[in-house]
């Protein structure tokens, strides 16, 4: 009998884990080509390069769909490494549960909903004077929202009663922001939660929920 290498079969196990969620690694490497070169940019162009790219009142006004899209490719700050954690710890699993099609739903609707919302309530708060005139160029770039409401579809994943539990660290995570002063960005990370708990229509059919004690059966091949 041979014996398989265990560094050949611990790779062989991270292609596979890879190729079953497409779309979340395709996202990670092109976060991580755009944190590159966010990193070879002057300050000053940096933020005049990121603004043209974020969805905020002014940019959303002209090109809605072109800002979008492409607020969704940069990472304000520039750390690579947390999302690409972030991104195997909750984009990975939800894809491979609910399948690309379905994920990438998910992640569209949190993203851009969360974006319009949140950018809608800031307009308003800027004609009744609570907000700075100067807040239609505020930059709002990045993948919070989308992960945002993947952390939240994952609470169907989970079975009961550690689903429940799941779901209260969720809640904390995203309402306890509000209690203060809350941004903009609060509310949309909120919202975005509330929309990924909405999309449980989409869990239909997948596979059933999975309690966390159990260890998953180890795939053949």
């Amino acid at each position: 009998m041979t014996r398989v290498n265990p560094l050949r079969r611990g790779l062989g196990a991270v292609a596979r884990y890879v190729r079953g969620a497409p779309g979340t690694y395709v996202w990670l490497a092109v976060l991580f080509l755009t944190t590159v070169a966010v990193h070879h940019m002057s300050p000053g162009f940096e933020q005049h390069f990121l603004r043209r790219r974020s969805t905020n009142i002014h940019e959303l006004s002209r090109t809605p769909l072109r800002v979008l899209v492409s607020s969704a490719m940069w990472i304000d700050g520039g750390r690579w490494l947390p999302y690409a954690v972030l991104y195997t710890v909750f984009h990975a699993p939800a894809e491979r549960w609910l399948g690309t099609a379905r994920w990438l739903v998910v992640c569209a609707s949190a993203h851009v909903l969360a974006s319009l919302v949140s950018e809608g309530l800031l307009l308003k708060a800027i004609k009744d004077g609570i907000a700075p005139h100067s807040a239609v160029d505020t930059l709002d770039i990045g993948v919070s929202y989308a992960l945002a409401g993947v952390v939240a579809v994952l609470t169907y994943r989970i079975a009961p009663p550690w689903r429940y539990g799941y779901l209260a660290v969720v809640l904390a995570v995203f309402t306890l922001p509000l209690a203060g002063s809350p941004t903009f960005t609060d509310v949309g990370h909120f919202l975005a939660m509330l929309i990924g708990l909405a999309c449980y229509p989409l869990t239909k059919g997948r596979a059933e929920a999975r309690n966390p004690k159990e260890t998953p059966a180890t795939p053949r091949g």
